[in-house]
Parts: C-alpha cells; structure tokens; sequence
C-alpha cells in the first residue's frame, strides 16, 4: 500500500478547520483574559482608594474622640464629650470596612493588627484622663503622663497609618505594572494569531481547489477500475455482491448473472431469487449463513451447489466482510467464485491419495515378508550349508569346498541385508514417542553393543558430556551404533581406533553448513582416524544401498548410513559428512533445541 501524505489526504482539510477554530478560540481566549485583568485591575484601584478613604476616617474618628476630650476638659461642658462618646462605634464600624478591603493581604492584615493596638491603647488612656478629671482629687503629674504617652499612641497611629497607606501605594503599583506588561504583548499575540489564521485559511482553499482537480481525475481512474473489475471478475470465474444493512437490499455484479447462466441484471437482485439456483440439499445451510448476517453482521465462508439455468451443477464459494464508510453508514461486501474446477481437482487428489496408501500398504506388507519371511528359508540354508560343512565338508572336491564357502558368504550378507531393511523399515515408520533422555546414556548402550568389535580393533572412544533431549530413545541409540560402528568398520590397519564425539550448542546463522536462521541446534561431532574418504562423495554414501568400497574389500549392505540420515530427519535436524582420504571422517548432528 503506497504512503498517502498528510497534506493530499482528506484529514488535512479537517486538521485546518480545527487548527482555525483553536485559534479563534485562543484569541476570544486572550481577550477575555485581558478584559479580566482590566477589569481586576480597576478593582484594585477602587479598593485601593477605599482603603486611604476609610484610614483617613478612622484617623479622624480618633481626632474628634481626642478633640472632644479636650474641649470637654477646658470647658467642663458634657456637650464636646458627644463626639468622644460617638467615636467607638464609628472607629469600630470603619476598622471593620478595612479589614475586608484588605482581607487578600497578608501584610495590611499584619498592619491592622498593629493599628488595634494602638487604637486600644490611645482610647485606653483617653479613657483614663476623663476617670481622673471625674474624680477632682486626681494629680496633675499623673494626669500629664497620661497626656504624654496618650499623644505618643496618637504618633504610632498617624504612622502605622501612613504606613498601611504606603503599602497600599506599593501594592497599586506593582499590580499596574502586571497589567501593562500583560497588555504591552496582547496586540502582538492578537496580530500574529490573526495572520497564521489567514495563511491556514489560504492553504486550505488551495487544498480544496486540488481536491476539486483530484476528484475529477479520481472518478475517471474508478471508471477504469470498475470497467477492469469487470473484466477481471469475467477472467477470475467469479462475481460480486453488495448488502445494505440498513435498507437490506442486495445488488449484484454482471459477472455475478453469468456465474448462474444467466443475462446480466435479468432479473432483481434479491435473496429470494438468488435462493431459486441453489441445489435443494445445501438451500438450509445457505439460508442459515445469510440468517447470521442479518443478526451478527457477522459471514462465515461457505460452499454450496447450484444449479445454473441451462441445468449444470455448479460449486460455489461466498465469502463477504463489513465495510465502514465515513458516514458511519455499513454495507456487506462479498464474493461468489466458481470452484467446481477446484472441488473436481480434490476428488482426484482424494483418490490418488486412497491409491498411494494402499500401495503403501502393499509396500509395507512386502517390506514385512522380504525382512522377515525371507529369513525364513535362509535360516533353513544355512542349517543345511552347516550341516553339510560338518559331516560331508572333506568328501567334497576342492571346488565344491569352495562353492560351499561362497554359499555361506552369500547367505550371511543376505541375512545382513535383510536385517538391515528391517531396520530401515522401522526408521520409516518414525514411532513419534519422543522421550526426554540422557545421551551420554545412550552411548554408554551403544558402546556395549559394539563391545566385541571395539575390544577386537583396541580403539578408542572419547567423548564429552552429552545433553539431555526429548528423543525418540531406540532411534537416536540406532543412530550411535551405526555412526560409530561404521567408523570402526573404516578404521585404518595403520593406527588404532581413536573416535572423539563432541557436544555444543550453536545458533544456525554461525554455522556455514546450515540454514541463515536465529535458531539453536545441538551439535554433536562423531570423528574418527580411519581411512576416511573423497569429499566430493560426502552426499552420496547417506544414499540406500551407496557403497564407496567395493563389498570383498569391507563388509556392509549401504544401508546404514541411509539409517541415519533417516533418523535425524525423524527428529527435524540435519547430518553432514566429511572426509578426508587416509585421515579420517566427521559426521555432524544437528539436532533443533527447544
């Protein structure tokens, strides 16, 4: 499928609009947020002004509670003492109307809390003057301290005062300053935001003018695909069909007509027409099928029969899916193709197939009688050659001792190459009981098995320690038996026996013998010292019945190694040969890991 780029796709046109739409939203965004800083910040002057306007009443609800007391105190008359009497109420009234102006700001609250203070304190000793003077015996040195550190507390108020002013100023100040820079870049942000809006909206005007240009030569590349649709379901035998979910009305192809035998569009497309062609024996199954799309939207593929309108017996095959489309509107899509060619070809194949196995039967039950009845009358050969060797041997001639001697030569390799077939007939039949097995066991049984034979030529086994597989046991001991049986079979009369078997794991791509591949293998290498053998003969001796030597030179059937080869395919893995004249041969086991 080709890469379809962002900008020709039909989602670009999409991603702009919501680009734009962003945008817009972020300008109206950026405004409000500006007209709310505004609108803050001219609260913050209000409430700024509110704050200097209730701390200069409450200084000058002190003034007038502190201007009474005097004018009370030179006059005596009660009148002035109005203004004092009114202040507390006042004083507090207006303390109260600070302290919520001021409610955000820790440091005014911190100043409040102080000016309290002083407030008490100044009101407190006012307070006390008016007890002293009420008394008439009171002292003027007291009376003049209380004066004294009363017009102190009245310091303290005017500066904490000035100060919470001050604070207020400072407060006013830097929140200007927020404003300003928030709406020095606004008209900047605003502008470019307008302009990315412009070019978007100009490239998708320009995308929509090729879109025009792109449908036009899009619907004339579909007429040619639909007309090469045609044309191809006429080449392929096979026709199509469409199912709207919705409305449930079928449509068909024109190729779908001439699969029944019918004119194109002859007659409407419709399940209920369509059912009249299907063979009586298979219409319950066809009618379930389309049951389960009416239901699961869901169409398992199925074969059925048909009987064309001339009369011929057609098998078919439906297979369909869903197909979606961007306005969420779903259509079930299929095909009908004519495999009657195919099902023809699987009856054949079938039949060849019943014929094969019973050849092979056959095949085996000679298999059985040449491996095992045959041994029969060569037993019986061979008690009589022994039989005449030990009473009537000396009464023979010369010539027929030497008859007698071939005859019993031939006997024991007939009754070697029988056993041998039997051999491989077993290996044939590839017994999958896989078993999980000690090798190094199995070598051990080998190696008693050939005993005899290795005691008689002194050779030497060396091995290194052997893994544990999932085998087929008496397969895989075979296989030891033969491989080092052979290569005591082709030791050297010049040297002792020396056969080595080493072990590895190794991964297939870092072995030149095997396929490029990341899979593991067991290696196993059985190398010998004998007489070894031309390389370029490495795949012939794994062949049946393949003999490099000629048979009065070394015993064997060739059948061997054949047995070998047999039984590492049994296992999946793989076994090579080489050789070289007068040195020696290596065989190579690879064997897959789990």
């Amino acid at each position: 499928m080709k890469h379809i780029q962002l900008h020709k796709s039909p989602l670009f046109l999409k991603i702009i609009f919501v680009i734009s739409v962003a945008i817009i939203f972020f300008i109206g965004g950026i405004t409000f947020k500006h007209i709310t800083v505004l609108k803050k910040s001219s609260a913050y002057v209000s409430n700024s002004y509110e704050v200097n306007i209730e701390l200069e009443r409450l200084l000058s609800c002190i003034k007038d509670a502190e201007t009474g007391q005097r004018g009370y105190l030179l006059t005596r008359d009660k009148k002035f003492l109005r203004p004092y009497h009114n202040s507390g109420a006042l004083i507090k009234k207006s303390y109260q109307r600070i302290s919520e102006l001021t409610a955000n700001s820790r440091t005014q609250q911190s100043n409040l809390k102080k000016l309290q203070y002083h407030i008490n304190r100044r009101l407190n000793y006012l307070s006390k003057n008016l007890y002293l003077i009420e008394q008439k015996n009171y002292k003027i040195k007291t009376l003049d301290s209380n004066f004294v550190t009363g017009q102190k507390a009245m310091d303290s108020i005017r500066y904490r005062i000035q100060s919470m002013i001050i604070t207020q100023k400072i407060l006013l100040k830097n929140r200007q300053k927020d404003y300003e820079s928030t709406m020095n870049y606004t008209p900047l942000l605003i502008y470019l935001t307008l302009i990315i809006t412009l070019i978007l909206i100009t490239i998708a005007f320009v995308k929509m003018n090729r879109d025009l240009i792109l449908l036009k030569n899009t619907i004339d590349t579909l007429t040619i695909a639909i007309e090469a649709n045609k044309l191809s379901e006429i080449v392929g035998n096979f026709g199509s069909w469409q199912l709207d979910i919705e409305t449930f009305k079928y449509s068909f192809s024109d190729n779908e007509y001439r699969l029944l035998g019918c004119e194109p569009q002859s007659f409407e497309a419709s399940k209920e027409e369509y059912f009249k062609f299907i063979h009586p024996d298979d219409l319950e199954s066809v009618k379930e099928s389309v049951k389960n799309v009416s239901i699961n939207n869901a169409f398992i593929p199925i074969t059925y029969r048909i009987i064309r309108k001339d009369g011929e017996v057609r098998y078919f095959k439906d297979k369909g899916q869903i197909v979606s489309f961007s306005s969420d509107k779903k259509t079930f899509i299929g095909t009908t193709r004519d495999i009657t060619s195919e099902i023809n070809d699987r009856i054949t194949t079938e039949e060849r197939n019943r014929e094969l196995e019973s050849n092979n039967k056959e095949l085996s039950a000679f298999n059985y009688i040449a491996s095992h009845d045959l041994q029969e009358p060569l037993r019986k050969i061979e008690t009589f050659i022994s039989r005449l060797v030990s009473k009537d041997y000396d009464n023979l001639s010369s010539s027929g001792q030497q008859y007698i001697s071939s005859i019993q030569k031939s006997t024991n390799r007939m009754r070697v190459l029988i056993e041998d077939l039997l051999q491989f007939s077993r290996t044939n039949k590839m017994e999958k009981t896989f078993e999980e097995v000690d090798l190094n066991t199995l070598l051990e049984n080998a190696k008693q098995e050939l005993a005899q034979i290795i005691e008689d030529k002194k050779a030497k086994i060396e091995n290194s320690a052997l893994p544990i597989l999932k085998v087929i046991p008496f397969q895989m001991q075979q296989l030891l038996i033969n491989l080092i049986g052979n290569s005591l079979k082709y030791s050297s009369q010049d040297r002792t026996p020396i056969i080595k078997i080493d072990y590895s794991k190794v991964i297939a791509n870092e072995e030149e013998l095997l396929p490029d591949t990341h899979h593991k293998y067991h290696r196993i290498i059985i190398k010998d010292n004998g007489i070894g053998f031309d390389q370029e003969y490495a795949k012939n001796i794994f062949v049946l019945f393949n003999r490099l030597h000629n048979k009065n030179e070394y015993q064997g059937t060739g059948i061997g190694l054949a047995i070998c080869k047999k039984i590492v395919e049994n296992h999946k893995g793989f076994i090579f040969a080489k050789g070289i004249v007068d040195k020696g041969s290596d065989f190579i086991i690879y064997l897959p890991a789990e």
